[in-house]
Formats: structure tokens, C-alpha cells, sequence
């Protein structure tokens, strides 16, 4: 079968086209799934680039992927040869990623897709959308009326999590870079909106304290990392939480959250992979299947920015890595 893999850290240049044996079925609750499309997610610029180890070359990166069954194990109970299905698996930790034709996956791990999605749509959620579901609903719990600031909005997890927020009835302050991106959170329905390449760090945190009777937002979402923390805990009220998906600058005063007594959780959807919690990734499958019914009825959309044939994987990564894109890239085998 046709693969996506590296030899070795670098640009996206390192990654080729290979040739490798499709595999087979090997457990009784296994699937061999015909990939259709993968997603494209930070984490695999970050492993491909050397900023997070590869433990064995050559690796297939790819942690997201959706695709047709072609063959069950004896045991498999909820699936079927032809059902089209979506999942999160593989792509780090010496586990075969999504950059191939062809994936074997326990029945654990996978979701039917939502009637309302297409394949691409469907390779591009798991990630995002676990990361956002989990940073909202098992971090922060978010609940009717909560104020919430989501930077980076229009990104994979920002505009899914704006979604969800706004399905709980909470009240999003987002920000964005330009005025398409301005209009895209707007239609996702963020109810405030700021644009830092025109306004000053000052004047959104201003603005958000006028809305907020001074207090702050109960919750700030961070895509960003690095410095930005020390914006957000500015924008957060006292006794509230910051959930950031990235490491914060080692620069950061933390004496302002210590005071305002603010709760800092990190969400990183990657670690039952890492650590084999089986019965944590069974937990994460769930949210996919709990999604479909947001999907299937309107309330919930995944934003697909490009699609590119699997040849043009080098494009995929450079578009990810200059960070303009809105919601999501895909490949398609």
C-alpha cells in the first residue's frame, strides 16, 4: 500500500512516498479500514520538525482518519465490512498513522460517522474536537451563561470549541487575525469578537471587563501558549480558570493568577495514547460518537480549509506550519 513516511527529522521535504505491505487483521476485535482522508494537526509538524522524539524510524505520522471497512476480526460486535467510520489513533508512539491507504484499529478506538459528514469532514474532527469537548466539559465545566475567551478562534479547536461553548449557552469572546476570520467565528455565533492586528492588547481587555460588570471572563481557552498566558490571566476573573492546550513562556509572571487565585489546567487529548490508558481512549471514542448527534443536527460544524491529494502532503504541512489557516487540512488518499 501507499504511504506518507520519514526517514528523519526536517522540513517538509522528508517526507515521501513509500510502498509498504497492507496489514492484516491480527486481534478478534480488529478492523482493516480502507483510509479515505486524514487530517492534518500541529503535532505532526512538531514530530516530523524534531520538537517531540520519534522513537523508530521510518515513522507514518497521522493521528486523525476516517475511511471504509473492508474486513472484520471474528469478534467484532458494531461494525460491519462497508460502514464508514472516523477515529483517533496511531501516527506517535511507534503506532501506524493515518498517512496511508489502509489502518488496522480495535473496534474500541473507532465511531461511525455522522450522517450529515463527508469523509474529509470526518478525518478533520477527532483531534480538535476531543481537545475542545474535554477542555470545556471535563476541565472547565461550562455551563449556561458561563463567559468564556477563546483566542485563536478560527483554528481547528477555536472553532469547535466556540461551537460547543455557544450549545451550553455560554457567552464567547473570541479573537482573530482579519476580517474573513472575523466573519467565520461570527457565523459559528461568537458573541464578541476582536481582531489584535487591529486593536490594542489594552483595549480588549478594556472592552472585556465593560462586558463582564469588571470582573473578567469565567474561562479563558488558550490555542496560543507561549506569552499569551499572561494576556489571558489578565482577562480571567478572580477565582477563575485558564485551560491551555500549549506550554506557557517560561517568562511568565505568575504572581497575578497567584492572587486572583486562578485555576491553570492542561489539556493535552494525546496522553492516553502515550501512557496505553485503553479504557481513557475507549472515553475519548465516546465523545466522537456523542458529537454525531451535534453534527447530524445542525448545532455543530467542522470547517475543512483545503483538501489535497496525499502527493502534495509537503503543502499540507507548510500551510499548518505558516498559521493562517481556518479550521482544518486534509489529505486525501
Amino acid at each position: 500500500m501507499k504511504v506518507i513516511s520519514i526517514q528523519s527529522i526536517g522540513d517538509s521535504s522528508v517526507l515521501k512516498i513509500n510502498k509498504i505491505n497492507k496489514p492484516s487483521i491480527v486481534n478478534d476485535d480488529d478492523l482493516l479500514i480502507k483510509i479515505e482522508a486524514a487530517s492534518i494537526n500541529p503535532i505532526d509538524i512538531k514530530l516530523r520538525s524534531g520538537l517531540y522524539p520519534i522513537k523508530k524510524f521510518p515513522a507514518i505520522l497521522g493521528c486523525d482518519g476516517a475511511g471504509t471497512i473492508e474486513k472484520t476480526g471474528s469478534m467484532v460486535k458494531n461494525f460491519k465490512k462497508g460502514d464508514a467510520v472516523f477515529f483517533f489513533h496511531g501516527g506517535f508512539e511507534n503506532i501506524q498513522g493515518n498517512y496511508a491507504e489502509y489502518k488496522v484499529i480495535s473496534e474500541k478506538f473507532v465511531a461511525h460517522i455522522p450522517k450529515s459528514l463527508s469523509f474529509e469532514e470526518a478525518a478533520a474532527a477527532p483531534l480538535a474536537l476531543i481537545t475542545a469537548w474535554e477542555s470545556l466539559f471535563f476541565h472547565a465545566k461550562i455551563e449556561k451563561g458561563s463567559k468564556i475567551f477563546i483566542n485563536a478562534g478560527a483554528g481547528g479547536v477555536g472553532h469547535l470549541a466556540i461551537q460547543l461553548a455557544k450549545s451550553k449557552g455560554a457567552i464567547v469572546f473570541t479573537s482573530i487575525s482579519n476580517r474573513d476570520k472575523e466573519n467565520f467565528v461570527a457565523n459559528l455565533g461568537a458573541d464578541h469578537i476582536y481582531n489584535y492586528k487591529e486593536l490594542d492588547e489594552n483595549e480588549i481587555q478594556k472592552n472585556i471587563l465593560e462586558l463582564s460588570n469588571n470582573e473578567g471572563v469565567d474561562i479563558s481557552l488558550d490555542n496560543v501558549g507561549g506569552d499569551e498566558i499572561s494576556n489571558l490571566i489578565s482577562k480571567t476573573k478572580n477565582y477563575g480558570q485558564i485551560v491551555t492546550l500549549l506550554q506557557p513562556s517560561s517568562n511568565i509572571d505568575w504572581s497575578l493568577a497567584r492572587f486572583k487565585n486562578l485555576k491553570l489546567s492542561f489539556e493535552v487529548m494525546l496522553t492516553p495514547q502515550l501512557y496505553n490508558l485503553k479504557a481513557k481512549q475507549i472515553e475519548q471514542t465516546n465523545i466522537l460518537k456523542k458529537c454525531s448527534e451535534l453534527f447530524d443536527s445542525g448545532k455543530l460544524k467542522i470547517h475543512v480549509d483545503n483538501i489535497l491529494p496525499i502527493e502534495n502532503i509537503a503543502q499540507a504541512h507548510e500551510i499548518i506550519e505558516d498559521g493562517h489557516a481556518m479550521g482544518k487540512i486534509v489529505i486525501v488518499t
